[in-house]
């Protein structure tokens, strides 16, 4: 088949709904022509067709999305037998969705004056107009439509923003590869520059607000001083927790890796992750160091998706309050006296990665865009 993937960023290093595209087109790559359309990419996957969409300004953000929109739905009107969308677009046979949807945010659980006065706020806001009507063209039911959320959760909370969907909304949660080479901890140490022999905690993530690094340091000064912490992950907010780290006297302890295409050997270098997030739609890093058998602590099914599908301490520890930091402390050192534990979450989280592939994710794809191609052409 002749598909079109729709992604602004196409690349790695761009966050969790980035990795996620990139992963399936290399799936996807070996068996169809794939051509992918966006503003920022490095080219990750070799054998694809890239097409750079113009960018006036990335700010403000909601003008690039829409003018994104438009230059991609004129590129890609004709010559594909699938449109592939990753983007708030009207156009794509195929929408996947990989946070919770704005109109979600901005009106669940609101009744009366509440709900009248948020209706208000958008409609003077054409920022949100733009972010509301692009969204609502995602989701507007069609023969020729499928949208696929990336977690139960998040699925969830799509049909409960736009009830009309549910026919045409399914599940492909992401996928990971078990880690290939040969590479020690202690080579991935000394490649990183981090502590040979001190046990080491990963934190990964683009956001580090939302995903509960400032919990995470303040856990991180009520834990033995030998303990150390790698921070991976966009660069852009490193000065201010920096800052933090002076505040709490971790400056010898938090090292700040920046963002990485390839994350495998900052995760053979740890001895565990920790994702406190205040939301996750699933939570990629997670699974990835689940494939690398790193035992996890991860915010509970609450806060982030993939955790719906794990037993408290069997393949993780679940966190019920990911702002705690008294409590995040003590799951975390309970992973560092007991070795046991440590070694049987690994184990287990090795075991759940295992049935959790790219491969199939590709599979799930495939079918869904033999559906909406057959009912093109009917």
């Amino acid at each position: 088949m002749r598909i079109a993937v729709i992604s602004r960023v196409f690349a790695k290093s761009g966050g969790g709904a980035e990795s996620y595209s990139v992963a399936l087109v290399q799936q996807l790559a070996a068996r169809h022509e794939i051509h992918v359309f966006s503003q920022e990419s490095n080219q990750p996957v070799p054998g694809v067709t890239y097409h750079r969409v113009f960018c006036l300004s990335r700010k403000p953000r909601w003008i690039n999305q829409l003018l994104f929109a438009m230059a991609t739905w004129w590129r890609t009107r004709t010559g594909f037998d699938v449109v592939h969308s990753h983007e708030n677009t009207w156009h794509g046979q195929i929408q996947t969705i990989h946070v919770r949807p704005t109109r979600y945010n901005l009106f669940h659980g609101r009744r009366g004056m509440r709900l009248w006065l948020r209706w208000v706020k958008v409609l003077l806001s054409p920022r949100l107009i733009t972010y509301v009507w692009l969204e609502g063209a995602r989701f507007r039911p069609a023969p020729t439509r499928r949208v696929v959320a990336t977690s139960d959760t998040l699925k969830d909370e799509c049909q409960l923003a736009y009830p009309a969907s549910r026919p045409w909304l399914s599940v492909v949660t992401p996928g990971t590869h078990l880690p290939q080479g040969t590479l020690t901890r202690a080579e991935a140490r000394h490649q990183l520059g981090l502590p040979l022999e001190a046990p080491l905690l990963l934190f990964v993530a683009n956001d580090y607000a939302r995903k509960g690094l400032d919990t995470l340091l303040r856990a991180l000064a009520k834990l033995p001083s030998e303990v150390h912490l790698a921070v991976a992950g966009n660069p852009a907010s490193i000065p201010r927790y920096r800052q933090l780290a002076a505040q709490l006297e971790l400056l010898g302890r938090v090292h700040f890796l920046g963002s990485r295409d390839d994350l495998s050997p900052v995760y053979l270098a740890a001895d565990g992750l920790v994702h406190p997030t205040l939301e996750d739609s699933f939570a990629m890093v997670v699974l990835e160091a689940m494939a690398h058998g790193l035992p996890v602590v991860v915010s509970g099914p609450a806060h982030c998706g993939i955790s719906r599908q794990l037993q408290d301490g069997v393949q993780a520890l679940l966190l019920s309050d990911p702002r705690d930091a008294d409590g995040l402390a003590g799951q975390i050192n309970s992973l560092l006296i007991n070795p046991v534990l440590a070694q049987q979450l690994g184990q287990q989280a090795r075991v759940f990665a295992q049935a959790h592939s790219w491969e199939s994710a590709a599979l799930q794809y495939e079918r869904l865009y033999q559906q909406v191609a057959s009912s093109a052409s009917s």
